[in-house]
């Protein structure tokens, strides 16, 4: 298929699913101000069984689902999900070439009303296992430009401000180009051994997030 005719077919599919999820989305709005649980996905990247920003994740679910959310968890750490390699098979708008556990993440994102991320800081950075989860964004990335909430958990070992900063500008970014509004961080610092943030109030933090959604 010449370029022109790809790019073609592209937009015009686009174009389609568009204007389904923005009837989605607006029908998960009229249900939300009717006082009606909210869907909630939220994605950790820790590979630590017992990891400080899985810890967070976990409070903020509690708090969530004692406010009656709906609340679907993946742990892209223990799950099989394979990098994006720009094969570009899906037009950013549909099926993967990889069948792998994304399809979870699929499932649940396009129905979430607030997606969660929750990030240890790996050099500097997003943990890759979370890194690749929203690198496959990019299968149903027309889908995903319709209004939803976003939230951020992260910890790291040290209290630079500094340090902060890439994973923050990252987080910002995201939401700008999915026009997602954010709804709240957690920011925890000075955490490094499994199990330390459970000696601070930042778990706290997190529950109380996830109970003001």
């Amino acid at each position: 298929m010449k370029r022109r005719d790809f790019l073609r077919t592209t937009l015009t599919a686009a174009g389609g699913a568009l204007f389904a999820a923005s009837a989605l989305s607006h029908a998960r709005t009229d249900e939300n101000a009717q006082g009606d649980s909210m869907n909630i996905l939220v994605l950790t990247g820790s590979p630590r069984k017992n990891g400080n920003s899985s810890t967070l994740a976990a409070h903020f679910i509690r708090g969530a689902e004692e406010a009656g959310h709906k609340v679907a968890r993946f742990d892209a750490a223990l799950r099989n999900v394979h990098p994006c390699t720009a094969c570009n098979s899906c037009g950013m708008n549909g099926p993967c070439v990889f069948q792998d556990d994304f399809t979870f993440v699929r499932e649940h994102i396009l129905r979430a009303d607030v997606v969660a991320f929750a990030t240890p800081m790996y050099y500097f950075g997003i943990s890759a296992q979370l890194k690749a989860v929203i690198d496959r964004f990019y299968a149903i990335s027309s889908l995903l430009h319709t209004p939803k909430k976003a939230v951020l958990m992260m910890t790291y070992a040290n209290h630079s401000a500094r340090n902060e900063s890439p994973i923050l500008t990252h987080y910002e970014v995201l939401l700008d180009y999915l026009g997602w509004t954010d709804a709240g961080r957690v920011i925890a610092h000075g955490v490094w051994p499994a199990g330390a943030v459970e000696r601070t109030a930042f778990p706290q933090q997190a529950y109380a997030l996830g109970r003001s959604l």
